[in-house]
């Protein structure tokens, strides 16, 4: 399998991770639509929303949500959305959550400086 995703999971790729367990890994976005654009994507490989079980699902969302207010209270930002893309929207054929902070400003920090800045570094 060629999923750039499975490799980030296998630490084949290196990523800015912020949180994992044995379901799910969230991590920053290399090209961010807005400053602490995190993705969360789950280990095993589900392709979309439809191949995925509900619980991981929930878990996905459970963590996102956790994740979600350490990452506005950091970035000092009043709003966030979350998204999952499906079909022609979907660049990367792995389930993602994307967390979006106040999705209407565009990023001004790279993906590094937002994770030094989430992670404490």
């Amino acid at each position: 399998m060629d999923c750039i995703f499975c490799k980030i999971v296998k630490g084949e790729i290196p990523s800015e991770i912020l949180y994992q367990d044995d379901i799910v890994l969230a991590f920053m976005d290399i090209n961010p639509l807005c400053d602490g654009h995190v993705l969360i994507i789950p280990k095993k490989h589900y392709e979309d929303i439809y191949e995925v079980d509900n619980d991981t699902l929930a878990h996905m969302y459970d963590v996102a949500r956790m994740l979600n207010k350490k990452i506005m209270a950091k970035l000092n930002e009043p709003g966030s959305t979350f998204s999952i893309n499906y079909g022609d929207k979907q660049e990367v054929k792995h389930l993602h959550l994307h967390i979006l902070p106040n999705f209407k400003k565009a990023a001004t920090m790279t993906h590094e400086e937002t994770y030094k800045l989430l992670s404490g570094e």
